[in-house]
Formats: structure tokens, sequence, C-alpha cells
């Protein structure tokens, strides 16, 4: 049988974006247990989607971005009265479109996931400022997400500068 070989630099790279989920993952939690009027639950979703292994600001940005794309999708879509599967489906081919305009086919991810967030709809009678909650909750865990990891990217580069 073979051993399983961990390369130090690949466990090292895993754990810090463990840490960065968990402090991002806190920080939603703590607004969400603050704001319980406010469904920052999708801040927790949007956190967790918009945060990524890799090191770099580039993609931090990019996440941001798509996660804009995404909730502008979704509150284009929001007041158009006909059943969730027909809006879930425009909301998805028209994020695709845009992320594919746009050239951030990378980071579509997590644009599919904001459009989701925006246009499910639970209750019979569609009000504006659920849609509007939505994407303020989406947006905080994207902002949430950046700041988490640009602090972390801060922290590694100081490391590295004093070694």
């Amino acid at each position: 049988m073979d051993k399983i070989e961990i390369h130090k630099e690949a466990y090292a790279t895993n754990f810090i974006y463990l840490l960065k989920c968990l402090t991002g993952i806190i920080i939603c939690y703590a607004l969400y247990s603050y704001f319980p009027q406010y469904p920052f639950y999708w801040s927790l979703v949007s956190v967790a989607v918009s945060l990524s292994p890799d090191n770099s600001n580039t993609l931090a940005y990019d996440r941001m971005k798509a996660n804009m794309i995404g909730c502008v999708a979704g509150i284009c879509l929001y007041p158009l009265h006909t059943s969730n599967l027909v809006i879930l489906c425009l909301g998805v081919a028209l994020t695709i479109f845009i992320g594919i305009a746009l050239r951030m086919t990378n980071t579509l991810k997590s644009a599919l996931a904001a459009v989701v967030i925006i246009t499910l709809q639970e209750e019979q009678e569609k009000h504006w400022y659920v849609a509007l909650e939505r994407v303020s909750c989406v947006v905080t865990g994207c902002i949430v997400a950046l700041g988490v990891t640009l602090l972390f990217n801060l922290l590694i580069s100081r490391k590295y500068l004093k070694q």
C-alpha cells in the first residue's frame, strides 16, 4: 500500500483556507445573531461561496463582481409574476450570459448562488423589501469574504517579507 504524502506547503495553504472560511462564517453568524430580523443566513452562504483556497486578491475582487452580477440579475427578474422555476431559469441564463459577456466565467459559481438567493421565494406574495434585504445580505457576505481575503493576504505577505 502506498503512503499518502502530504506536502507541507499544500497543507499550509489549505489550513489558511480553513481559517479564512471559519473567520468569514463567524463574522456573518455574528451578524445573523445580532440582527435576527434580517436574513443574514444568506450572507453565510455568500461568504462560503465567495472564499477560495488561493491567495489571489484579483480572484476575490472578481468573485465580488460576480456576486453583483447575480444580484443585479435577481433584482431585474424579481418583479416578474411567473413561476419560481421560470424566474430561476431566466436568472441562471441571464447571469451566465452576462458573465460570458464580461469574461468572468471562472467566477460564475458565485454569481449563480447570488441570483438563486435573490430570486427564490417562499412566500406567495412578492415584496420588494425581501429582494432588497437579500441583496444586502449577499453583498454583506461578499464584503466579509473580500475583507477576510485581503486581511489574510496582508498577513501572509508580511510573514514572507519578514523571512
